[in-house]
């Protein structure tokens, strides 16, 4: 059984179209799975076992974007089924150009007049929910989607650690401070070290914090901001104790791995992207702040109030519920 899957762009996004993915493999057993995503996404999947190709998605970069789509979706060669966890048109302009015996995505204008099974899926719904009924238009009866997965190893730390992820990568709406991030590391610098984590973008972040712990006498830290490529991120993720962060990818690859976790949730629905059935998790948020969820990546109001209102203490509190 060969199947395409064209993955999401964002890593967190990918993260929460695992359980999909395994619900595709535990119905087809002998499954052999291509990937087609982004750079970030093809990174952490390209490791599931049942995986024989996969490529990043180039198609935008130069040339004419439609011909580049065919010439590229041609390339691939033939399946069985070919799913798009994307939603736009020319994701469904690659199924369509792509030989395969049944072609799955979201329900859209495009891809309900272009393929042969849409779903009308709901924000409302986990976005883990909403991936998983585009499989289960495979099933005769709708199969629950199980728990996020990564098929990369745990990194083995030495001591008890706890990490802080300042970042989030699709706007500054989504982050939460660094001197609040600080205080947090600081309270339990004394029993774990701490690990601060950040992307290519986020260096200067992830410094402010280094600089910060340092004025405070800390030392049993270590700041990998910019310093990991995907896997490696995956992997350090995967061995802590503890895990502090905003709504982001890492709060995703944390929950793949079950790590105990305070997400930190603002102008997003955390109804719809939080930890999928990581058990040992919480959500530190403002309901008190109307204009949220506001989706936006920079706040149209200027004031923030979904992440200043949050506190250190809110933040120290919830981590201690969740070591006690």
């Amino acid at each position: 059984m060969k199947i395409l899957i064209i993955l999401p762009n964002w890593l967190g996004d990918a993260l929460m179209a695992t359980p999909a993915i395994e619900h595709l493999c535990t119905k087809y057993p002998d499954a052999r799975l291509t990937f087609v995503g982004s750079f970030v996404s093809i990174e952490a999947l390209k490791y599931h076992p049942k995986v024989d190709a996969s490529f990043v998605d180039d198609t935008k970069k130069e040339g004419w974007r439609l011909k580049n789509t065919q010439t590229f979706a041609q390339s691939l060669g033939e399946f069985d089924i070919a799913i798009s966890f994307r939603n736009n048109i020319f994701s469904t302009l690659m199924l369509v150009f792509t030989p395969a015996h049944v072609k799955i995505a979201r329900k859209s204008w495009h891809a309900s007049w272009l393929l042969d099974k849409t779903a009308k899926l709901s924000p409302k719904d986990h976005l883990s929910i909403q991936y998983n009924n585009l499989v289960n238009l495979l099933e005769e009866t709708p199969i629950e989607p199980p728990s996020s997965k990564l098929y990369i190893d745990k990194y083995d730390y030495e001591t008890p650690t706890l990490g802080i992820n300042p970042g989030a990568t699709y706007g500054s709406a989504k982050r939460w401070y660094p001197d609040k991030f600080a205080e947090v590391a600081k309270a339990f610098s004394p029993e774990y070290k701490i690990i601060i984590f950040g992307g290519p973008g986020e260096v200067e972040m992830g410094n402010d914090i280094e600089k910060r712990l340092q004025d405070m006498g800390i030392s049993n830290y270590e700041n990998l901001a910019g310093k990991t490529n995907i896997k490696e991120l995956c992997a350090r993720i995967g061995g802590l104790d503890i895990f502090v962060t905003n709504d982001s990818g890492p709060m995703h690859v944390a929950a793949a791995f079950e790590v105990p976790t305070v997400a930190i949730f603002g102008p997003t629905r955390h109804l719809e992207t939080c930890q999928w059935k990581n058990e040992s998790s919480s959500i530190v948020r403002r309901d008190d702040v109307i204009c949220a969820p506001c989706m936006k990546r920079t706040c149209p109001l200027k004031h923030h109030e979904c992440m200043t209102k949050i506190e250190a203490s809110d933040v120290i509190e919830e981590v201690k519920k969740l070591i006690n």
